[in-house]
């Protein structure tokens, strides 16, 4: 173990050493990797298409490259599954991430080139553990083996060339000797498309070995868990995995879970770290204990762009590049990706904390907003308002979608909460009150639609029982993995959905 933990140390002090240079020199470094990109893909269809052995600066880039998003890509990726290659790519494609919208039934497929794995998804993976042990010294993660809570879906071929499965289930599949060395799951688990077997499967494999890290996203990973304490009988993870020192955790805020997670893992020791990956690319992670905004990673051979967020619903926006952004704005991220994703429009939204070096926050989606009253708020400003609410009113929230209520016959609406709680407060309205009033605190648009209730009367909160967007999910095929429900939405579709099924 001394030999691995050696050789470990020597590839984290030459990894930190590499980030320290992108930190210093972050412009330069994007305009090279774009430069590279576009050289290397010159002869592709794409590239030939827009000319890109013509391309000598970004500001020819921008003029002769359009803002993509999946629709304009489609295309391409349709004759890929045919057995083309070389359209958006250099390098032939064989596996595609499978990827899908809660509220939809559409399949979204994004290509995943080799040098996508190799250089993006798990360099990355070897990064999140490198600046935790940059910050925690003393570690003993590698002493032990880590539970990644991946996705549901197996493995399937559209033909002997091509591939495709979940990402998570693409990158298992192609899983570098690291991380066989540390992970607890074999692949027929890590690969099951039974997501509540899966379940099962990973709580008795894992009551077998010194757990030392866990990975997932916040609603899954507690309802692993769950599963655990059911099979143990114990109500602290900490009793049962007592080497778990780390939580890694992406997909949505953990602000709402925070206090939540603390009460099952309630050790002096535990530590949190957030990351921020999808199916198109790795891109952010926090690497300060004390700060939740996570380091931009500008050498993953991912170029980004951004729009401010008040333009995404203008023709033409204005697009900026990374020395262009502004310290507390919301932007839309536009990425130029290894694996041919040219000025992809990813649909997040992010706030930059600071810009030396670059760190950011996601604010939400470009589609999971509400601004039906014009009051613009975004999945940051409810997860910081509903975590407020629940520190004062001691509840605990698993789960929550939020919805406008229009008014017929009158000029005022509001904001309906469908909040699913593990631990309710004494009082809903109470709550509604304090959640009402941090979110005003949070957002002034949001606060001047409600001043004398002359736009928006105070949001209503719909207490839900346990279990209740568990059962929406599974509904909809979409339990496990990255599948989340959707925060904010600007039509009642979600929220009827939800209500309909509760009257059944």
């Amino acid at each position: 173990m001394q030999l691995v933990q050696s050789v470990i140390s020597w590839f984290i002090g030459k990894r930190l050493r590499e980030i320290d240079k992108f930190v210093e020199n972050p412009y330069e470094v994007q305009y090279k990797l774009l430069n590279d990109l576009l050289q290397s893909c010159k002869n592709t269809d794409y590239g030939k298409t827009y000319k890109f052995g013509e391309i000598q600066s970004y500001n020819q880039y921008i003029q002769q490259v359009p803002i993509g998003d999946y629709e304009h890509f489609k295309p391409y990726i349709e004759r890929l599954l045919q057995g083309e290659q070389q359209l958006l790519w250099h390098s032939n494609i064989k596996w595609l991430a499978k990827s899908s919208g809660t509220t939809s039934d559409k399949s979204k497929f994004i290509p995943v080139s080799f040098e996508a794995m190799e250089s993006c998804h798990y360099k990355a993976g070897r990064d999140v553990l490198a600046l935790y042990g940059k910050m925690n010294p003393q570690t003993r993660i590698y002493a032990g083996k880590g539970i990644i809570l991946g996705g549901s879906h197996q493995v399937s071929h559209f033909s002997n060339e091509i591939q495709f499965g979940d990402l998570s289930a693409v990158l298992i599949q192609n899983m570098t000797m690291l991380g066989k060395f540390l992970s607890s799951l074999n692949t027929d688990i890590a690969l099951m498309s039974d997501w509540e077997a899966k379940i099962d499967k990973i709580a008795q494999r894992a009551l077998t070995q010194n757990i030392t890290s866990i990975s997932g996203v916040p609603t899954w990973t507690l309802v692993l868990i769950q599963k655990i304490f059911e099979i143990t009988g114990k109500n602290n993870l900490t009793d049962i995995f007592p080497n778990l020192e780390l939580y890694i955790h992406g997909g949505v805020s953990f602000t709402p879970y925070r206090a939540q997670f603390k009460e099952l893992i309630y050790s002096p020791h535990m530590n949190y770290i957030e990351t921020y990956n999808a199916s198109e690319g790795f891109f952010a992670i926090q690497d300060q204990q004390d700060s939740e905004d996570m380091l931009l990673m500008l050498d993953y051979d991912i170029f980004y762009e951004f729009i401010p967020f008040e333009d995404l619903s203008v023709e033409n926006p204005r697009v900026l590049p990374l020395e262009g952004v502004e310290v507390g704005k919301n932007y839309a991220m536009l990425i130029t990706t290894n694996s041919g994703m040219w000025r992809y429009l990813l649909g997040d939204t992010v706030r930059f904390t600071n810009i030396n070096p670059h760190k950011i926050v996601i604010s939400g989606r470009t589609k999971h907003f509400i601004n039906a009253f014009g009051e613009e708020v975004v999945v940051d400003n409810a997860d910081q308002a509903l975590a407020a609410a629940c520190v004062k009113t001691n509840a605990e929230v698993i789960d929550y979608t939020v919805a406008p209520v229009y008014m017929q016959f009158q000029g005022q609406g509001c904001h309906q909460w469908l909040i699913e709680f593990s631990r309710k407060p004494e009082s809903i309205t109470h709550f509604a009150e304090i959640l009402d009033q941090s979110l005003q605190q949070i957002n002034s648009d949001y606060e001047a639609k409600r001043y004398k209730d002359m736009a928006l009367t105070q949001a209503q909160v719909t207490a839900v029982p346990e279990g209740t967007f568990y059962r929406w999910l599974k509904a909809k095929n979409k339990l496990g993995g990255q599948n989340k429900v959707p925060r904010l939405s600007n039509d009642r579709k979600i929220v009827e959905e939800i209500l309909a099924m509760l009257e059944k």
